[in-house]
């Protein structure tokens, strides 16, 4: 099935162009990070405006470079949620709008979901798979025994990962977004010069908390008395990356041992971060488990991703109504549910 899928659930435009969810032909990210870099954060009224800009133009980009035409495409699919209302209706309404124009099937997919199957566009990974899907706005571990089928091992109680890597920024008074820049600094940095808590590392429980983490580094800094040159930023950074990512490791490896599994997905835009490419990589060879990342273009916001379960969802005979709406909260557990058919339905 050759499909055509849209992303606008924050501040990308997405389109990619995907042959039978696996395949692809285009993969098209028009970024806002200029437009939002000045106010220290996304803007969602602006982010709106700017997917309304960018769609329609990306679109026929995505066709041409894909080689295809409007004529060949056979399902439609778009992120429904979760995320920003407005962005996500941008993307919402273009999809089912030209669905019904060219009588198309269509079909809204979870973008968490996209993220923790994205991995298999790239390389077949076999199923069940503990799944950490780690970004700007989500910190989340999943059990996944198929498409469709998963179940949530452990969330974020308050902030996600990348949010905390961009506030942390933010107070050192690096540019947005803030985490790329943390990861490049820690390379240049010293962690052992001060140590920040891991909480809820030892919670029985597979949840995060990253609030505090942001908090004990803003006590620092105040401690500092303004006093911060450039080898003392880079000595957070380093710290800052090496708790996070401690946390994120030790949580992820023992719910893999708790159910079982012998294969870890990490997948998200915090899975471009270095030092937890390497902590996961090190800790495969020691805890004799499988590590899988995307390439870092699948593990950013992208239209591609959403190929895999749209494939499997339409080619099943499952499709999205016409009043299909976007959703800024949506937990994974319900994402199937409005299909209307029980083996679509993702279970908790």
């Amino acid at each position: 099935m050759l499909l055509l899928t849209i992303e606008t659930s924050c501040d990308e435009t997405a389109v990619a162009v995907v042959r039978d969810g696996r395949e692809i032909l285009s993969n098209l990210i028009i970024s806002q990070i200029d437009t939002h870099a000045r106010f220290g954060g996304v803007v969602p009224e602006l982010a709106s405006r700017q997917h309304l800009q960018a769609i329609c133009p990306l679109v026929d980009a995505a066709l041409e470079e894909a080689a295809v035409t409007l004529d060949q495409i056979e399902g439609i699919a778009v992120t429904r949620g979760p995320g920003l209302i407005g962005a996500l209706l941008v993307g919402v309404s273009y999809a089912k709008a030209l669905a019904f124009a060219r009588q198309i099937p269509l079909v809204g997919v979870h973008h968490i979901e996209g993220h923790v199957l994205a991995v298999q566009l790239e390389q077949q990974v076999p199923y069940p798979y503990l799944a950490l899907a780690v970004s700007g706005g989500h910190s989340h571990l999943f059990r996944i025994d198929g498409i469709g089928r998963y179940r949530l091992l452990g969330r974020t109680i308050d902030d996600a990962a990348g949010e905390a890597f961009d506030k942390v920024a933010k107070m050192l008074g690096l540019p947005y977004p803030g985490g790329p820049v943390i990861d490049r600094l820690a390379k240049l940095g010293d962690a052992s010069g001060v140590r920040f808590p891991r909480p809820m590392l030892k919670k029985p429980n597979f949840d995060f908390s990253f609030s505090g983490m942001k908090t004990s580094v803003l006590t620092y800094i105040e401690s500092q008395c303004g006093q911060l040159n450039e080898q003392k930023i880079a000595n957070i950074a380093a710290s800052f990356q090496e708790a996070v990512v401690d946390v994120l490791l030790q949580k992820t490896l023992r719910a893999a041992r708790d159910e079982g599994l012998t294969r870890i997905v990490v997948a998200g835009g915090v899975a471009c971060n270095s030092g937890l490419r390497q902590g996961f990589q090190a800790a495969g060879g020691t805890e004799a488990v499988d590590v899988y990342f995307p390439s870092p273009l699948l593990c950013s916001d992208n239209a591609a991703m959403l190929a895999v379960a749209a494939d499997d969802y339409l080619a099943r005979g499952a499709r999205s109504s016409a009043d299909l709406n976007a959703v800024s909260n949506w937990p994974l557990v319900e994402a199937g549910r409005h299909f209307g058919r029980d083996e679509c339905v993702i279970s908790q």
